[in-house]
């Protein structure tokens, strides 16, 4: 079996709960416990979301009375592309290009292409509205995430390749429809992800038409799938590390998105520590990676609870809770380890 057709099996998959959330600690709650949940109605009370559903011409014009002339961050991909942002067929390049632009020429742009067929891709991406349209933060506000700053994504039809994030994510649509097909953090593996050093990662499987002879543990990750689909109004909690697949169903789509709960930076940022397990484990011999497995799994992930059972709680140094005492420890040792690295 070779391509085959997902729309119809994508729209199958189990759906993603709906839940009501009234508090900033209920939303903390979810996202720390893992649990993707979609929100109907979040975002009722927005005037934006007002002005979406009117046309996307009141959208665009409520967004370029708040244009303070800043340049926005925009892509735009060929129509051969036909809406999926991803790597080149040598994964050296993405299928689109990034640029800075004018909003209200962009907006005018993106309006334009609307409904305009072989018409190339144009969206506004990832716009930072605290700093580029400071009023639409006060105009609509958002509760749960109180000192958190929105995001803007508008566009045409665009389908985004499977990818993750490193924070909690609200998305909430305030014009046209997406459908959010999700994936657990562990799926990583049945995904076929790209190189990191080509950031964002994201997966080379169209997931609309997967080839299951190429990439036959993509099954696996597809039994494991969650969707949503979402219309304005609607959001969707995404906890950090869920792997994502977002198609605009719309031939115009806007969407604000909060990303929050950043870990800590340097020494105890997770990722550069995955970074630095890269360099220092993945190359041992054998013998040698399974042992360092074996203590990863006994004394960082604790798959193995007995592993300090048998050593008095105030003697369990750094293989116990890592109190602050402790924490300042491990950085000063790691500090002076790390001086001394060629």
């Amino acid at each position: 079996m070779a391509a085959v057709a997902q729309d119809d099996l994508l729209s199958q998959l189990p759906g993603i709960p709906v839940a009501s959330i009234k508090t900033a600690a209920e939303l903390e709650v979810a996202a720390e416990a893992s649990r993707p949940l979609v929100l109907r109605g979040l975002i009722e009370h927005w005037p934006s979301l007002a002005a979406g559903r009117k046309s996307p011409s009141a959208l665009n014009d409520y967004f370029k009375r708040m244009d303070r002339g800043i340049p926005a961050p925009m892509v735009e991909a060929p129509a051969s592309a036909r809406g999926r942002l991803g790597y080149s067929a040598d994964m050296r390049e993405f299928t689109f290009s990034k640029r800075q632009r004018g909003i209200s020429e962009t907006l005018d742009r993106i309006e334009r292409q609307t409904d305009r067929p072989n018409a190339p891709i144009i969206a506004i991406q990832m716009l930072p509205l605290a700093s580029h349209l400071p009023d639409f933060v006060q105009q609509n506000p958002m509760p749960l995430l109180s000192g958190i700053g929105p995001l803007l994504w508008l566009g045409g039809r665009v389908r985004t390749q499977i990818h993750h994030d490193r924070d909690h994510n609200l998305a909430c649509v305030i014009a046209g429809r997406r459908r959010f097909v999700l994936f657990p953090p562990e799926q990583v593996a049945n995904l076929y992800i790209g190189p990191i050093e080509n950031p964002p990662p994201l997966s080379i499987v169209d997931i609309e038409a997967p080839d299951f002879e190429r990439f036959p543990l993509f099954e696996r990750a597809l039994a494991s799938a969650q969707t949503a689909e979402l219309g304005p109004g609607d959001a969707l909690l995404m906890p950090r590390h869920w792997w994502h697949h977002v198609t605009s169903r719309d031939p115009y789509n806007a969407m604000i998105n909060y990303w929050w709960g950043t870990h800590a930076q340097g020494l105890e940022n997770p990722y550069d520590c995955f970074l630095t397990a890269l360099l220092a484990i993945k190359g041992l011999p054998s013998a040698e990676r399974i042992y360092w497995q074996a203590m990863f799994n006994a004394y960082v992930f604790q798959t193995e609870s007995s592993a300090v059972e048998h050593i008095p709680p105030e003697l369990r140094g750094a293989l116990g809770t890592i109190h602050s005492g402790i924490r300042a420890a491990l950085k000063q040792k790691l500090k002076a380890s790390y001086l001394k690295s060629p």
